[in-house]
């Protein structure tokens, strides 16, 4: 069991807190491995949604979770203790019923297998950065046919088209109008424009408006008080209008903090907005469980992006039983989930806990991308689940592309091996 326990270098409690930790995790004179994780500024708390020190964690989940309304911060963190005062340690009471409480999740759900595809993930990540890589795939011919499967094309008109096909066989959809990163208030006002008229098209042909977009593709970067209200905010009104969704996808463990408070203050106005968490950030379980209090809908996926040690989860081991814990209380709590993955694995473990605990499957939804396990998308639809794709359109489509091929285990056969499953190109 991985146990962390997260302080501020100068915090007065830190020894007396890992001594109390230390003997309530000694079995049979047997001492734990205890990592302390130092958090010395408000970024690096922001990157382990730290939010007191000490803080105390079970294999990424904090052992008292912290109450919604407290900030990311770096002062003391105060427990209740069993006389009912306060102090700035966790009681030995709490930390071993936290223990218990895990080893029997634990022992309840099958250990998931590790295929560790690093190397390639690695690479993928690296060209999705790569201004002359971008520049050669979209001039060949060969590179685009692939981009093809997984881009309705360059146009809304595509998209549209695509739509028509995914409901004829019994599938829903979210569109993402690809772009991210813009570099001026210009492109992010254009992007918010491409966004509504995305909406109002769909609304206009009778198609669901379930939409996705990214805050740095509304100019995050360049002021996230405008992101959030010329932008989103007019997104998100437009969407209240047309009873459509809003949800906003997760990027960089860097962005995580900001995006969950623009969701939150975007939800208190319009209730049909949805954020996304991913699996192999350490703080998820966290968030996750705050996400269920506040119930904001949550699309819970692996995550695609390069992240340091310190923040994530570096093994699929890892990833995947992070996973599968915060599947499990998404699905018991957690208000319409969406379980995005194409892990059999996963997804088996997913029906058979909704089974367990008489989850009907209008409670939840399986997600996936555009191209990716046509197969297994219509084997779900088939014995009764909701499957929405992900289905993105627009001429920035090479980023994309290339955290895609990033997020599989042996990625350089990504495209061929999801062919060769499904039986047809």
């Amino acid at each position: 069991m991985r146990v962390e326990l997260l302080a501020t270098p100068d915090c007065p409690h830190t020894p007396r807190a890992a001594d109390i930790l230390r003997s309530a995790l000694t079995v049979d004179g047997h001492e734990p491995t205890i990592d302390l994780v130092y958090v010395s500024n408000i970024d690096d708390a922001a990157g382990l949604g730290f939010r007191g020190s000490p803080t105390i964690r079970l294999e990424g989940r904090d052992v008292v979770p912290p109450p919604p309304e407290l900030p990311i911060n770096l002062g003391c963190r105060l427990y209740p203790q069993p006389d009912g005062h306060l102090d700035g340690v966790v009681p030995a009471a709490t930390i071993t019923a936290a223990v218990e409480r895990r080893e029997q999740e634990v022992a309840a759900r099958p250990r998931l297998r590790d295929a560790p595809g690093r190397l390639s993930r690695a690479f993928f990540l690296w060209a999705s950065h790569q201004h002359w890589l971008a520049a050669l795939a979209t001039a060949l011919p060969f590179t685009r046919a692939m981009v093809r499967r997984f881009v309705a094309g360059d146009r809304l008109e595509d998209a549209i088209v695509v739509l028509e096909q995914l409901r004829a066989r019994g599938l829903t959809w979210t569109v993402d109008v690809l772009g991210e990163s813009v570099t001026s208030r210009e492109m992010a006002t254009a992007a918010a424009d491409r966004y509504i008229a995305t909406l109002d098209a769909l609304a206009q042909r009778g198609l669901e408006a379930n939409v996705s977009l990214k805050l740095t593709q509304m100019g995050l970067d360049i002021d996230p008080n405008w992101c959030r209200d010329d932008n989103v905010g007019r997104i998100v009104a437009r969407a209240a209008e047309l009873g459509a969704f809003v949800r906003v996808d997760m990027e960089d463990h860097t962005k995580t903090e900001l995006t969950l408070d623009i969701v939150r203050a975007l939800h208190a106005t319009y209730t049909d907005v949805g954020v996304v968490i991913q699996s192999y950030l350490r703080r998820s379980a966290n968030d996750v469980e705050q996400l269920i209090a506040e119930q904001i809908r949550v699309r819970l996926c692996k995550g695609a992006y390069d992240e340091p040690h310190s923040v994530a989860f570096a093994s699929k081991a890892e990833v995947d039983d992070s996973f599968a814990r915060l599947m499990e209380r998404l699905l018991l709590d957690g208000r319409y989930p969406a379980i995005a993955t194409h892990d059999d694995a996963l997804i088996d473990a997913t029906i058979r806990f909704a089974a367990e605990h008489g989850i009907d499957p209008s409670r939840f939804e399986f997600q996936m991308l555009k191209g990716v396990r046509r197969d297994l998308q219509e084997r779900l639809v088939s014995q009764g689940y909701t499957v929405r794709v992900y289905v993105p359109y627009g001429t920035q489509w090479y980023p994309y592309f290339m955290r895609r091929l990033a997020e599989r285990p042996a990625n350089v056969l990504f495209l061929l091996r999801s062919i060769i499953r499904e039986g047809r190109g």
